[in-house]
C-alpha cells in the first residue's frame, strides 16, 4: 500500500472584522478554511508530527492577519496561502477557501444580514504560482416568463408536457478562474456578478442549459481577466396548479414551488486560449 494525496487544515474559521477608522464603521464577515499539503507522510505512517503546523496555529494566523485588514477575500486568501508555504519548509501547497456573508447597512454602525447571494473565493499557492478562483453561491433568480421547454426526447416513461411559457428559477452557484493573481478583486467580482444577473434577465430561455451558457459567456465578455467560468444551476420547478376541480381557471398565476427532486444543470464556459489551471479546481474551490 502507498499513501496517496492528502492534506489537512483548519476548516471554517469564523471571522468578523470591524473597521473603525471613522464614525461610519465597515464590517467584513468571513468563513475561512485552510488546507495544507506537502512533506507530511511521516505523520500518517508513523505519527511523527515534526512537519505538522497545528491547525490551531492556522486558526490563530487567520485572526492575526485580520488585524492588518482584509481588503478582499481574494487578497486575504493570497496573503495567508503565501505565508503558510513560504514560512514552512514542509508545506508545499496551501489552499485557502473563503466565504463572505453579506450585510446591509442600517446606520453608521448598524447592519442586517442580507440575502442576494454569498461571495466565495479560493486561492491555491505552491511556492511559485498562485491560482485565484472567485465565485458566488445562493443567488436565487427567477423569471416569471420568457422561458419554455419543448422538443425534447419522448420515450415510454415521459409524462412531462411541453411548456411554451413557464417560470424559470434557479439558485446560482458559480466560480470563475482568473488568468493571473493580481487585480482589483472587489471590482472584478462586482462586474462578474452583474454580468451573470444581466444574462439571466436578458436571455429568452429555451432551456436552462442555454441560459447557463449565456451567463458564462457574459462573464467572459465583461471580465477579460477571467478565462473560465463554471456554473451549477438547479432548476427550481414551479408547477402550475390545476384549479379546475374548484371551477376556476389558472392563466399562469398560481404555482406550486416544488423543491425536490429537481433538475441540475452544470457546465463550463471557457476561452479557446485559456491557460491550464495548474491545479485542479471545482465550483467549490481548488483541490
Amino acid at each position: 500500500m502507498a499513501l496517496g494525496h492528502n492534506n489537512y487544515g483548519k476548516a471554517e474559521v469564523r471571522l468578523l472584522r470591524v473597521d473603525r477608522d471613522d464614525d461610519t464603521h465597515e464590517i467584513v464577515d468571513l468563513n475561512v478554511s485552510v488546507a495544507l499539503a506537502g512533506d507530511l507522510a511521516e505523520t500518517h505512517l508513523t505519527g511523527d508530527n515534526a512537519h505538522v503546523l497545528p491547525t490551531d496555529t492556522q486558526k490563530n494566523t487567520v485572526y492575526a492577519f485580520a488585524r492588518d485588514g482584509i481588503g478582499s477575500p481574494e487578497a486575504f486568501g493570497l496573503r495567508l496561502a503565501r505565508h503558510f508555504v513560504d514560512s514552512q519548509p514542509s508545506i508545499h501547497r496551501a489552499r485557502v477557501s473563503l466565504v463572505e456573508y453579506p450585510w446591509q447597512r442600517l446606520g453608521p454602525h448598524s447592519f442586517a444580514r442580507s440575502g442576494g447571494g454569498v461571495r466565495t473565493a479560493a486561492v491555491t499557492y505552491d511556492g511559485t504560482t498562485a491560482w485565484v478562483v472567485s465565485g458566488l453561491t445562493d443567488l436565487v433568480l427567477l423569471n416569471s416568463t420568457g422561458s419554455e421547454f419543448t422538443g425534447y426526447i419522448v420515450d415510454p416513461y415521459t409524462t412531462l408536457a411541453p411548456a411554451t411559457d413557464r417560470v424559470l428559477a434557479t439558485s446560482v452557484e458559480a466560480a470563475w478562474r482568473y488568468a493571473g493573481d493580481t487585480g482589483d478583486w472587489n471590482e472584478l467580482a462586482a462586474r462578474a456578478w452583474a454580468a451573470l444577473i444581466s444574462a439571466f434577465v436578458g436571455t429568452y430561455s429555451y432551456s436552462l442549459q442555454q441560459t447557463l451558457h449565456a451567463m458564462g459567456q457574459a462573464v467572459l465578455d465583461a471580465v477579460p481577466e477571467v478565462v473560465e467560468v463554471r456554473l451549477s444551476l438547479p432548476n427550481r420547478h414551479h408547477f402550475q396548479v390545476d384549479l379546475s376541480p374548484f371551477g376556476l381557471e389558472n392563466p399562469g398565476e398560481v404555482f406550486n414551488p416544488d423543491d425536490r427532486p429537481y433538475g441540475l444543470i452544470e457546465g463550463t464556459v471557457l476561452r479557446d486560449d485559456a491557460p491550464p489551471a495548474g491545479a485542479a479546481w471545482s465550483l467549490r474551490g481548488t483541490a
